[in-house]
This record gives C-alpha cells, sequence and structure tokens, in this order.
C-alpha cells in the first residue's frame, strides 16, 4: 500500500474510534443524564404555593385573606416556537419584555417561565381560544395575598415579596423553591413567616409535543400555613388611620394589665396590595425617596424628643426621693429663670404665678419642673427614666429602636464634653438629648394606671403576659394620675379643648420644639414646627386603655394631638356602638 492510503485508512479508523468513543460516552458513561433530558421532554413538574395562614385581629376579623388568582407561563423548551408577537398582544405586554423573561429561563430547564400574573378573564379566554399557536403555555391558578384595611394596616402587618438570594442563601426552608414563590419582607408577614408560609405541593404532569397536559403523574397536595390572631382591634386602628389622614405621626394603643397592642399605626402608610401585585422599581423608589419616609414604622423606629410628657417621670422621681408633696407651692414662676448668661423660659410667658405639682402637670408650668430637676439631678432622673424603660427597647420587637436616656456619662463619652445644670433643666421638661418612641411613651402609661407593674407589649394573642414590679410607691402613681385627669377635665388643663363628652380620659400634653425660637421667628417652614405629644388613659376611673400620639410638626400636644386622640377614642366606640345595633 502507498502511503496515502495507509493514511487514508488510519484517519477512517480514528473517526471510527472517535465515533465509538462518542457512542460510548452518550449510552453507557451518561445514561442517567441524558435519560433524565428525555424524560423532561415529556414531563413537567411544577412548584404548587401552598396558602399562607390568615392573620385576625382580636375579635376574628381577617386581617389578610387568600384570594384566587390565575397567571401565564410557557415551559421552557417551547420558547423558540412560541408566536411572540400574538403572545405580547394577548397579555398587552411588549414583545422586548417578553424576550427578556424567555432569555432569563427559570431556575431548571424543566421549570415553567412566569410571563403575567393576575390574568384578566379576558385574557384566559383569548390565550385558549389560541392555544395551538402558542405551544408550552401554561394557565396556573393560584393563591394571592389580599390586605382588605390596605394602608391602615400595612406597617403592623407587612407585606410579601418574591423570595430574594439572600433569604434562599439563609433559610433551608426557602431552599429549590422557585424565585416567584412569595415570602414576608416586613412586619409580621416577616415574623411569623415560618408559621404561615406552610409547605408547598408537586405536581407532575405528562405533556405532549405542544405542551399540553396529557394525564396527572403524581400530586401532593400543598398544606395551608397555620393561622394567626392577634391582640389588635381593627376597630380602634382604623379609627386611628383615619384620624391621622394628613398628618406624619404615631399611634399606640395598650391593654395596660397585660400588655396587649389594640392598635399600632405609622403615618404616612402605604398600600401593601401593590408589594403583591409587583412593585415596579419607579414605585419603589418614589417610596424610599419620599420626604415623609412612609416605609418607616414610626410607633416603633421614630426617636422623638419626649417634651413634656416626661414631666410625669419627673415629678415621679421627686415623689419616690420624698422631695414635694402635691399640694406645697415649690416656686413663683414669672415666666422663666435666669442661670448665669442663659434664660430658660416657661411656655407662658407671663408665668404662672405659685406653683405646686397638681398645677405644675395640669398647665405644664416649665420653671417648676426646672426647679425639680435642680433638686433631683441628673443622676436621679436618668435612675427613674430607664426604670420606667426608657433608653430600651420595651422588649416587643427586635426592630425597636432603644431610644436615650442621656447622663454625664454618656455626654462625656460621645460629646466629650462636661454636663451642665442647663442640660438638666431640659431633660427634666423632656427636651435636650433624650430620644424616646411611641410604644416607650404609652408602655410607661400602663407602668403608672397599673400601680408600678411594667409589661412587656405583645401582639400575638395567646401569649402569656410578661410583667415586672417596680420597686414605686402606687400611692405616688395614683396621685399622678389623678392629676392627670385635671389635664383634660379641668378649664385650665393644656388638653382641656379635647375634653369628651363619650368617653372620660386623662393624660399629659407635650409640645417638643425642632429648631429655636429666633430661628423660628425668621422663617415660616412647616417642617420648623413643633412636634405634638399626647399620651393618654381612658376611662379615667378605670383605664382600659392606654396611649400615645405624636404628630410631626403638628404644632401644639393640647391643641393638635390632645384633640386627635379624642377622635380616635371616639370614632372608635361609636363604631363599637353602631356594630353592636346592627348585630
Amino acid at each position: 500500500m502507498k502511503i496515502k492510503d495507509y493514511i487514508f485508512v488510519s484517519v477512517v479508523c480514528l473517526i471510527f474510534i472517535i465515533i465509538l468513543l462518542r457512542l460510548w460516552q452518550l449510552q453507557i458513561l451518561n445514561t442517567e443524564k441524558y435519560k433524565k433530558l428525555a424524560e423532561q421532554n415529556r414531563i413537567r413538574i411544577i412548584k404548587i404555593p401552598s396558602p399562607r395562614g390568615i392573620i385576625y385581629d382580636r375579635n376574628g376579623i381577617p386581617l389578610v385573606e387568600n384570594i384566587p388568582s390565575f397567571a401565564a407561563l410557557i415551559s421552557p423548551e417551547y420558547t423558540d416556537k412560541v408566536d411572540v408577537n400574538l403572545l405580547a398582544k394577548i397579555l398587552n405586554i411588549s414583545v422586548e419584555e417578553l424576550q427578556k423573561k424567555f432569555k432569563r429561563k427559570s431556575e431548571s430547564i424543566y421549570m415553567p417561565i412566569r410571563i403575567k400574573e393576575d390574568l384578566t378573564f379576558k385574557e384566559i379566554a383569548m390565550l385558549e381560544a389560541r392555544r395551538s399557536e402558542i405551544p408550552g403555555l401554561i394557565i396556573e391558578t393560584e393563591i394571592k395575598r389580599h390586605y382588605p384595611f390596605g394602608p391602615a394596616t400595612a406597617h403592623l402587618i407587612g407585606y410579601l415579596g418574591k423570595i430574594t438570594e439572600q433569604q434562599i442563601r439563609n433559610n433551608p426552608q426557602y431552599k429549590n423553591l422557585p424565585s416567584y414563590f412569595l415570602v414576608g419582607q416586613t412586619g409580621l408577614e416577616k415574623t411569623f413567616d415560618t408559621k404561615l408560609f406552610g409547605v408547598p405541593g408537586e405536581k407532575i404532569i405528562e405533556v405532549d409535543a405542544l405542551g399540553r397536559e396529557l394525564r396527572l403523574i403524581k400530586e401532593s397536595p400543598p398544606t395551608k400555613g397555620e393561622d394567626i390572631y392577634l391582640t389588635i382591634d381593627v376597630l380602634l386602628q382604623e379609627s386611628a388611620y383615619k384620624a391621622f389622614e394628613g398628618y406624619s405621626g404615631a399611634f399606640v394603643a395598650l391593654k395596660p394589665d397585660t400588655g396587649e397592642i389594640l392598635a399600632l399605626l405609622s403615618s404616612p402608610s402605604f398600600d401593601p396590595n401593590i408589594f403583591v401585585e409587583g412593585i415596579s422599581e419607579n414605585y419603589w423608589n418614589e417610596l424610599l425617596n419620599n420626604s415623609r419616609t412612609p416605609l418607616l414604622n414610626r410607633a416603633i423606629q421614630g426617636l422623638y424628643a419626649p417634651g413634656s410628657t416626661f414631666k410625669i417621670i419627673t415629678a415621679i422621681a421627686a415623689l419616690e426621693e420624698g422631695l414635694i408633696t402635691p399640694e406645697k407651692n415649690l416656686v413663683n414662676c414669672t415666666g422663666g429663670i435666669n442661670f448665669g448668661k442663659w434664660s430658660f423660659g416657661c411656655w407662658k410667658k407671663e408665668g404662672h404665678g405659685p406653683v405646686n405639682l397638681t398645677r405644675a402637670l395640669i398647665e405644664s408650668c416649665d420653671v417648676y419642673f426646672y426647679e425639680l430637676g435642680r433638686i433631683l439631678g441628673i443622676g436621679k432622673i436618668y435612675k427613674y427614666a430607664t426604670l420606667l424603660g426608657l433608653g430600651n427597647p420595651t422588649g416587643f420587637s427586635s426592630e425597636e429602636k432603644p431610644g436615650l436616656v442621656p447622663n454625664e456619662e454618656w455626654k462625656k463619652s460621645i460629646k466629650k464634653t462636661s454636663w451642665f445644670l442647663g442640660d438638666t433643666f431640659n431633660t427634666s421638661i423632656g427636651q435636650g438629648f433624650l430620644k424616646v418612641t411611641p410604644l416607650q411613651m404609652a408602655n410607661i402609661m400602663a407602668i403608672l394606671v397599673n400601680g408600678g407593674i411594667k409589661v412587656t407589649p405583645y401582639i400575638i394573642r395567646d401569649t402569656s403576659p410578661q410583667r415586672e414590679y417596680l420597686n414605686l410607691n402606687p400611692k405616688n402613681l395614683e396621685i399622678i394620675k389623678d392629676i392627670l385627669s385635671g389635664v383634660v377635665n379641668e378649664p385650665n388643663g393644656t388638653a382641656a379643648g379635647a375634653r369628651s363628652y363619650i368617653i372620660k380620659f386623662g393624660g399629659k400634653t407635650g409640645t417638643v420644639q425642632v429648631v429655636s425660637k429666633k430661628i423660628k421667628e425668621k422663617i415660616s417652614y412647616k417642617n420648623i414646627e413643633h412636634h405634638a405629644w399626647f399620651i393618654g388613659f381612658a376611662p379615667v376611673e378605670k383605664p382600659e386603655i392606654v396611649f400615645a400620639v405624636i404628630v410631626e410638626h403638628g404644632g401644639s400636644g393640647g391643641a393638635v394631638a390632645a384633640p386627635l386622640a379624642k377622635n380616635i377614642l371616639e370614632g372608635y366606640i361609636l363604631k363599637k356602638r353602631q356594630l353592636n345595633v346592627k348585630n
């Protein structure tokens, strides 16, 4: 044989050997792999989301619902056979968006690609009529989360969103689930997601060349998540939401003897249903960049100086230390005091005249509490403020802000300067470095009406109350409670304009200076108006509810926050009466 014949034979043999090796690889080495791929051509595995548990209020009213919804999906192996223009026209989406979804594919080569959710009945009918032109089409029935009270319960309940990569990494429960599954992202939906989520199901079906279902091979039905019952009274929650229309701030209400949270509102709010439907990037950026910060839960994360509501704590400290009696005049208020080159004014420029504790709280005399602060010193003010729970979370939620109660050590460490008597003056009337949350202030009212028993606020109905007996004299607390009734129900009280003839309530107003008076006189922007506080209890005789109201840049506590509290309580009571009549 000639050399070129040998070369030809050698090449043929080499090609033959390569073919044999390839056949061995395909038929023996990778048998399982290609068997699986062949199965996937005719078998489709569909994960079925489990219905989430329902969240109810204390009276059994559902705060969330599961409602049916329909979605259009395409099997990934048919994406190159679909009439893209037809599908885009039927579903009213752009061809570009549709092609982007096709390119993205799914986590698995046999997991259907979600094209559109919340289909209308018209869209479903049109898809079914043209099914032969849309191979691999699946119309899936789903359960969609709906929040019937919308913004009124948004910060409390939270919202759902698609599983993020970080959540899949951190939670074994989410492993191997499709990325379109919805899980809790904020609020109670997130906190109790493990209970509410349930167990997803799975359906294995055989399909034909067009992706149409031929038969069900196997099905594991989903298991519904656990239901949760809250301590919240949605009638009170709704009353607060309506009263806060146009305001920024928060309202918190507790059952004082147990710590049950009856209402927890933050305003402004947002509609959580938008997140379920799939929030657009533009709308999300609007929420994030909104100057009124609608995503912030002000009830537990908003930090404010407490203003004159803190005078309750200064008064408790002085009574506990035996430094004052309710009847004895301590100062003669002439409208302010001078300390060195500094002057500290009273809100009433002409002064209150001779003032005792009763009158000081009812009329909120600043000069009286400057003197109390001087007598007590910052050490004792700090002692009683922290004893009553300020400067630390209440224990309700891991998302709570602790706030701040300043003292000499704190100022030296953080501000790198000494503590002055003027700092004590400011602290004694709730100004200066102090920072509290509305939930903390509502909890202080609970301690007051409980006679010194501190409760941990909670929101799940069957929780066992946690109580701590503070070393406080119940008689001193009763003295303050009786005086606070006069703040609302006596003609000279700072909240006299909010007196109600439907329910008798008491409390303390507070007005927090945002900028100095000199600056305020020069400008008139809304964002430099004072914050308005009112913390209270009702009814006066036997309190069943304690609450805190904060209105950002609202002005005076007596003119704004106290009347708002009145509107909330009266709206709640009237609604309950109306429902009882109907029932």
